[in-house]
């Protein structure tokens, strides 16, 4: 099917509208996007480093949030310098390629974030409910295995809406109501059957926002008994210390996510998606690293360090 049409699909250009509605912000919009751009390169690759480099860090809390900092900043990368450069320019199309590409990477990146929350949850319930044998049970070849498990995961489901989405064939106005190429809007100028691969996409979404949130509320539910029974007060200021940055991070992503599943189907709802969009898409990688960082002793202490002793990691 693919390669019978292939002078309607693999040859098609999609215009990105973006906000193209709002002329007289396109400057602004972009002054803001590229400082949430920097600040979430800076972010998340000096977070990568900080862990790399300090001995204090090389823990599997860490391993996880190094892995969650590469995600962030490889899904940023992948919508962002386009928005960027469709605010500044009047061509805002991209090619068939192009668009699959994004949609590709998009998919692999948003799956493999969910995932790695999910294994840094289990991290946090090995850390509260059994910290004596945390260093046991959080082995090197275990956080290797939880970490594999993410990326495997996101590429199966990439690889397979990407396959299915090429079977589609696009002709005539190929116009996008997003600034990136996201599943519902190619879905939307379709010009054949998108049967499969819109029910292949629904339950891919559904069951890894399910599973995933399944995971972290299970092990969530779990901290909060053994931290309910702990005698001492310190004790559970310390186990909600350890939690919390964690808590914040999935409450952003999942909330957003699951917002955008209750968005609902009107002639109005393209903006509510479009923001929702830049919230999980730019922002949220964004604040991770900070979030991190901000409310962790450990970072902070390691951060100052490299700041004032650089020699000392060298």
């Amino acid at each position: 099917m693919f390669i019978a049409e292939g002078n309607q699909s693999s040859g098609a250009t999609f215009t990105l509208l973006g906000f193209s509605e709002y002329a007289n912000l396109q400057v602004p919009l972009f002054l803001v996007f590229l400082t949430i751009y920097t600040v979430t390169v800076l972010g998340n690759l000096g977070m990568i480093i900080i862990i790399r480099i300090s001995p204090k860090l090389h823990t599997p809390m860490y391993f996880f949030l190094s892995h969650l900092s590469f995600v962030d900043f490889c899904y940023s990368t992948t919508v962002t310098p386009k928005l960027l450069e469709n605010l500044v320019v009047e061509d805002r199309t991209i090619s068939f390629t192009g668009c699959i590409m994004q949609f590709s990477f998009a998919c692999l990146f948003v799956e493999a974030e969910a995932f790695m929350l999910a294994v840094m949850a289990y991290d946090r319930f090995v850390a509260v409910c059994d910290p004596l044998l945390y260093t046991v049970v959080m082995s090197p070849k275990l956080c290797a295995s939880l970490v594999a498990g993410p990326y495997i995961w996101a590429i199966v489901c990439s690889l397979t809406l990407t396959y299915f989405s090429l079977e589609l064939s696009f002709c005539g106005s190929n116009i996008l109501n997003n600034f990136f190429c996201e599943f519902s809007v190619i879905i939307s100028v379709s010009c054949s059957n998108p049967y499969t691969f819109q029910v292949l996409g629904f339950v891919i979404a559904i069951f890894g926002e399910v599973s995933s949130l399944v995971i972290i509320l299970t092990t969530y539910i779990l901290i909060f008994i053994t931290i309910l029974r702990m005698p001492s007060a310190g004790g559970c200021q310390k186990a909600f210390s350890t939690c919390a940055s964690h808590l914040t991070a999935i409450s952003i992503f999942h909330g957003t996510v699951l917002l955008l599943y209750c968005v609902p189907n009107s002639k109005n709802s393209w903006l509510i998606v479009k923001v929702g969009s830049v919230f999980y898409t730019v922002i949220i990688p964004m604040l991770n690293p900070l979030i991190y960082s901000l409310r962790n002793k450990d970072v902070k202490e390691s951060v100052r360090k490299l700041m004032n002793h650089p020699t000392q990691f060298c």
